[in-house]
């Protein structure tokens, strides 16, 4: 064979190992369209070009095919790295690159620094503690989460990678899903957890009607984590003051009954009356007023981490314990999973009736595993998984199961 038509035919596989080389994530964006059709030129004009050319052909599919679509992409590998202001450590610090946080490389520059662009914040980081190309490719599953947006008005959530499989649930257009794993055609979506077990649930979706985003964390500014820390410290204020304001209505609560109790068996010779609790079943004449209060007050803390079993809006907690401890917080006692949740509390309401501050249940295979909040306008607010922590969704990202009003 000659050398011509050996290299010839080893291009023909560069063209092809191109392809399958680039990951799933990358394969919209215009960079894999340009190397792919660069290749593909390439192999269709050979027949006519002498040795020379064909080898000058070959030398540039290589450099296309060990080209990484990471190689301008940068990874912290360090705890935190400080970004400077110019290339030197006595300069300014303008924010920090922390582990697993992604930064675009503008320029490398003599004596190990280079300069990135990470969010809103631009700057000079040594090289040394950034993964680069390859090296920032392998810790995509670590550190990045992959999301799948629906780009179809419904899409069904199949049991399996097939058309042939069962239909768990139906998901709307718009809404966006973490992706636990990917093939040529299909991506498996997280779209709900068990409230009770911790247990998540997955499903398949065609990759014909969602978009596939690669989503790392940034660097942060200082003014960013500034804001940011205070916005935390205004949220456990905020909690702390809804919880000493709810034990002095409390303590005023209970003063007014001892003293309503003492004017009746004054009033009535010490026999008391048995009707002292009725007003108690009355509705309390807050309505929908309450419910957009409450419903204010939980977005206050969308952001903050999720953690099984935990119930802290601050530092942590599920679904059911976000509900509750909001709830809680304005002197309402509900119970502590979702499954009792959709079984007592409040009363069952309409799904075309939802008000702010009600509860809308989801289920699995018809068991509860998952309660949020509704805030108005088609969203909800919860605390969805691990992931993605407190967040904001469209009510219908999973079928809805059963609504409960606890404030009337």
């Amino acid at each position: 064979m000659s050398k011509s038509k050996a290299l010839k035919l080893t291009l023909g596989f560069l063209s092809t190992a191109l392809f399958f080389s680039i990951p799933n994530s990358i394969a919209h964006a215009d960079s894999f369209t340009s190397a792919e059709q660069g290749v593909a030129g390439i192999t269709a004009i050979l027949d006519d070009k002498t040795d020379e050319q064909v080898q000058e052909a070959y030398d540039a599919s290589v450099q296309i095919k060990e080209k990484s679509p990471y190689e301008n992409l940068g990874v912290s590998t360090a705890k935190y790295v400080n970004v400077r202001k110019e290339a030197s450590t006595d300069s300014e610090i303008v924010g920090k690159l922390y582990r697993g946080c992604a930064a675009d490389i503008l320029e490398t520059l003599d004596g190990g620094w280079v300069k990135i662009k990470s969010g809103d914040v631009e700057g000079y980081i040594a090289s040394e503690f950034l993964a680069i190309g390859e090296e920032a490719e392998k810790m995509v599953d670590e550190y990045a989460t992959i999301y799948a947006t629906v780009n179809t008005q419904t899409l069904y959530v199949r049991e399996k990678p097939t058309t042939d499989s069962k239909i768990l649930t139906s998901i709307p257009i718009g809404e966006k899903y973490v992706v636990t794993k990917r093939t040529k055609d299909w991506v498996q979506i997280l779209y709900n957890s068990d409230d009770d077990t911790g247990e998540e649930y997955t499903g398949y979706v065609s990759m014909d009607y969602v978009k596939v985003d690669v989503v790392f964390k940034y660097a942060i500014s200082i003014a960013e984590e500034t804001r940011l820390r205070n916005e935390q410290i205004k949220a456990e204020n905020a909690e702390k003051e809804r919880k000493e304001a709810q034990k002095k209505a409390e303590i005023a609560e209970a003063k007014r009954k001892a003293e309503e109790a003492k004017n009746h068996s004054n009033h009535n010779g010490g026999k008391g009356n048995k009707n002292d609790d009725k007003d108690d079943d009355k509705p309390s004449g807050h309505g929908t007023a309450k419910g957009n209060e409450i419903a204010s007050y939980a977005l206050k803390f969308v952001g903050n981490s999720y953690h099984w079993g935990g119930t802290s809006l601050t530092h942590g907690t599920d679904c059911s314990g976000f509900v509750q401890s909001v709830y809680e917080d304005f002197g309402y006692s509900i119970p502590r999973t979702s499954r009792d949740q959709a079984a007592s509390a409040g009363r069952i309401v309409s799904e075309s009736n939802m008000q702010p501050g009600d509860l809308i249940f989801y289920a699995h295979n018809g068991r509860v595993h998952h309660v949020a909040m509704y805030i108005g306008n088609g969203k909800i607010v919860h605390a969805a998984n691990k992931r993605q922590g407190i967040i904001v969704s469209q009510y219908n990202y999973n079928d809805v199961y059963r609504v409960r009003r606890i404030v009337d």
